[in-house]
């Protein structure tokens, strides 16, 4: 596994590696009424099932460089408000970006800065020539972020028809 310490940092925020300190957070953000409802119930109801879903889901995508979801912590407070990061699913030909914030951090532009920061990562580190979203058709706050950003809508997904899914040219 590349190392821990792989930290990425925007004027605010300071995206990092989770780590199994992190269950409580990981419990908390996984079962806010957004992440319920646009991304899916993972079933974590307990922070041990939280660290269980860290170990088994989320700290398995660092095998590859640069890939995974981060926490995202304020740089002021130093607390995780969300998450950010470049995914490789099995599902998918290309590279996905995905996030998730707590609600009292949405709109204040945190997810935007990390999600360009990824962007950035994705051009000039990875070198990928385009990158695809995944979020719920009724997820207007997801979808008018990903269009700031310079996603198009490209099409819904095989097998699961209730989301969409958009892609960018990098």
């Amino acid at each position: 596994m590349p190392s821990s310490k792989f930290i990425l940092e925007t004027k605010r925020l300071t995206l990092r590696r989770l780590n199994d300190k992190d269950a409580p957070f990981i419990h908390r953000l996984y079962n806010t009424e957004g992440f319920l409802s646009f991304v899916g119930d993972k079933n974590i109801g307990s922070v041990i099932d939280a660290a269980v879903y860290l170990r088994a889901s989320l700290m398995p995508m660092y095998t590859h460089a640069h890939m995974g979801l981060f926490a995202v912590e304020e740089k002021q407070s130093g607390l995780p408000i969300g998450i950010c990061g470049l995914i490789k699913r099995d599902s998918l030909d290309d590279i996905d970006l995905g996030y998730g914030f707590f609600p009292e951090y949405e709109g204040k532009g945190y997810a935007a800065e990390a999600a360009q920061a990824m962007i950035e990562l994705a051009t000039n580190t990875l070198k990928l020539s385009k990158i695809v979203a995944i979020t719920h058709p009724h997820n207007v706050r997801s979808l008018a972020l990903l269009g700031r950003l310079g996603f198009v809508l490209e099409s819904g997904i095989e097998p699961a028809p209730e989301l969409v899914l958009l892609k960018r040219d990098l």
